[in-house]
Parts: structure tokens; sequence; C-alpha cells
């Protein structure tokens, strides 16, 4: 594919555009809410995140990979009478006792599909069944919000821009990893010289080639201020830990930030996936570790946060022969943050039993994942009818409980 070369320099430097004065406004008045979705890419197994464990179907299909249940040994941890969480989240029960964890089981698309690449697109773009949807929801939530807005107002932290950020207003790409500081050829003097003169322009492109230098300096200050204060003196962390905890920086200190994704891979797991211990384990352990962090990181700008992690379909409620599952329907959404009314499983739950499942083989879906969002642009966002269905076209009107998960 070729890239016009005008055309890549501006989406690149409008990519990282300063904080507009209304957010800084924003900032000085407390912080405006915010919206950080996580992408588990590869369909991560509900059932075991959020275990049914009242259920004996749970237990009589799944006889090498199932959570033991409460007060066993390796067991779960007890949420309710119904459900509890996989022992290798135990570190976000704070959380939940603090009332800002919350989870909405049996959720997911309405699209029966079962691949990867399409049930990603459809959760990205917002329009499940319609591949042709260019721009992501995301993105156009960042279109319908009020008032003016510069691009650090989203954050797609990782070197590429997602497709649920993808769309006509711009947004920064920043890597947080170990890495995400370091310095580009542009950073280097006799480079950023040359291409200054080159954009000196009075131009569109010229102006926003500049806007982005400034803007590349002002976030990158930022991080390596508060990696200074936090790290004194030791290696920066690996994996997703580190990656929450320096967004909870970023976040703390540049609070105009509004709307910010990630993805992490590896949930397909087919083969070994485990119970307490084995591949999906030792996935949600640093997941869970890395919330924690950005729970703790984020100071008061947690208060005004909703986290929400979600992936494109569910697994199998019957383990395969390779000790794993394989692809499914209904899934658990997981919900934090200050603005969360937690300590709650939202569930119209279908349960497990032969008959009441999809295909005779999935958790169905009884909750579409865009009620859940639209309740969190409607609630939290504070965003009316038609800015919501602007971001979220079509999708099911929230219902008294789900506009409960927000605290009022």
């Amino acid at each position: 594919m070729i890239v016009r070369r005008r055309v890549f320099l501006k989406t690149a430097s409008a990519a990282l555009l300063p904080l507009s004065p209304d957010a800084w406004a924003a900032a000085a008045e407390g912080g405006p809410r915010r919206l950080i979705v996580i992408l588990l890419r590869g369909a991560v197994d509900g059932l075991s995140v959020v275990i049914p464990y009242a259920e004996e179907a749970y237990y009589r299909e799944r006889s090498s990979i199932a959570i033991a249940p409460p007060g066993k040994a390796d067991g779960a941890v007890a949420l309710d009478g119904h459900f509890a969480l996989h022992p290798a989240l135990a570190g976000l029960l704070p959380l939940w006792e603090n009332r800002e964890l919350a989870f909405v089981h049996a959720a997911g698309s309405p699209d029966p599909t079962r691949s990867h690449f399409d049930a990603q697109l459809y959760l990205e773009n917002g329009t499940p069944g319609q591949g042709i949807t260019r721009d992501g929801w995301m993105n156009r939530l960042l279109v319908a919000l009020p008032g003016p807005r510069g691009a650090t107002d989203a954050i797609s932290v990782g070197p590429t821009l997602p497709r649920i950020l993808t769309g006509k207003a711009p947004v920064a790409a920043l890597p947080l990893g170990p890495g995400g500081i370091r310095k580009l050829p542009i950073d280097q003097p006799e480079v950023g010289a040359a291409f200054d003169r080159l954009y000196s322009s009075d131009d569109e492109l010229g102006r926003s080639y500049r806007e982005g230098r400034a803007a590349r300096a002002q976030l990158i200050a930022a991080l390596a201020a508060e990696r200074q204060i936090a790290d004194n003196g030791a290696p920066p962390p690996t994996g997703f830990p580190g990656q929450a905890a320096r967004l909870a920086a970023l976040i703390r200190r540049q609070s105009g930030i509004r709307l910010v994704a990630l993805g992490l891979g590896g949930w397909d797991t087919h083969v070994n996936q485990g119970n307490h211990t084995g591949q999906l384990a030792q996935h949600l352990r640093p997941l869970g570790e890395g919330l924690a962090a950005l729970a703790r990181g984020a100071g008061e700008a947690w208060r005004d946060t909703v986290v929400v992690v979600l992936s494109e379909f569910g697994r199998t409620v019957r383990e395969n022969g390779n000790s794993g599952t394989d692809h499914g329907h209904g899934n658990v959404i997981w919900l934090l943050g200050g603005a969360i009314n937690g300590g709650r499983i939202y569930s119209d739950w279908p349960g497990l039993a032969p008959a009441q499942l999809y295909q005779r083989r999935d958790l169905a879906v009884t909750t579409d994942f865009r009620s859940v969002l639209a309740a969190i642009l409607e609630r939290h966002m504070r965003l009316d009818d038609l800015q919501v269905d602007a971001a979220l076209p079509g999708a099911p009107a929230v219902s008294p409980e789900l506009a409960e998960m927000i605290r009022a």
C-alpha cells in the first residue's frame, strides 16, 4: 500500500497535538470524566474470570480446568452466592469491596461469528455484523463530545492506532512500555532542525507539524519526570503492570485526557488453559496487578474514571480434548473506577444447562455489549441521546439495571 507523504505526516503530527485550552480549564476544575477501554484480544474465557460456582453444569463440563469453588484449596474468591473471581485476580478484591469493581455477565455481541477478525472488528467499530463501518466507536465518541478538543484528549497506548480509535478526530499514539519515551530520529537536533525548516510554512500542514512536535515534548517530559520519582533508580517494570502504572501517572499529571484505548493479546486458550495455574492464570495475574496499579496510581483522577475490559467473544462451556476451550459466544465485561457503582454482578443470567446454552455449547448473550457502553456514555460521559447514537448507532436502550452501574 502506498501512503502519500503529506497525508502520513499530517496524520502523524496531528496524533501529537497539545491539550486544548478547554482541556486545561477542565483540569484546573478537577479534570474531565474519562473512559479507558482495554481490549483482551483472542477471546478470554469469561467463565473462568467470573465463575458461576453454584452451577453443577460448570464442574460437569470442565473436569480438568474448572476453578474450585470458594473455600476449597486453590479455590475462587467468592463475590456472592453464585459467582466467584478467579484466584489469580484476588488482588482486585479490595476494589470489589470498595464498590469500584463490577461485572456484566452473559454479555457480548449479537452477531454469531466465531472469527477473531470479524468479532474484533465489530467490537471496535460498534456496529455488529457491519464490516463496512470504517471508523471506531471511540473516535466517533471523541467527535460527539462537546467543546473544542486537542488530539491528546484521546490516547492509544501502543505504537499503532487500533480500529476502535480510527476516524476523523486526531488521536495520540503513545507507547507506554519500557521504551515508550525512547528518543526517535526526529528528537535528534540535526534531524529535528531539518524537519523544522521543511515545515516552516504557515499552512495547515506546517502548523500541525509544529503542534505535534510541541505535544510530543510535553508528554515525554511528563512521563520522564514521573518515572524519575517513582523508579528511584530501579529498572522499569515490564508487561501490563508497568504500562498501567505509567498510564496512571500520565492521567494524573495530564488530566485533560478523556479517552484511552489499549489492547492485550494471548487469550486464545485452545490448549492447556489450566485452572488456578496454567496459561490463563499466568495472563490474568499481571492483568489484575496492572488494574490495581492503575487504580492506586491515578490518585484523584480515579474518581472520575471508568475502565471497561472486554473481549470479542467468550469460550465454550465444555472443555476440549486439549485441556482448553474453543471459540464461544457470551462473555463477561469488567467495569472498574471511582465512577462505578460496583460490588455487584449485573446480569440477566441464562444458566449453563444444555437447553439454556447458545447452540447448545456456549453461554448465551443476554446483554448486548453496546448497551453497557451506552450506559457509560449516558451516565458517565453525560451525553444526550443524539450524541450516544452518533457514537453507537443502533445500540439497544439502556435498561434501568445498567443505568445503575454508574454512581449518581
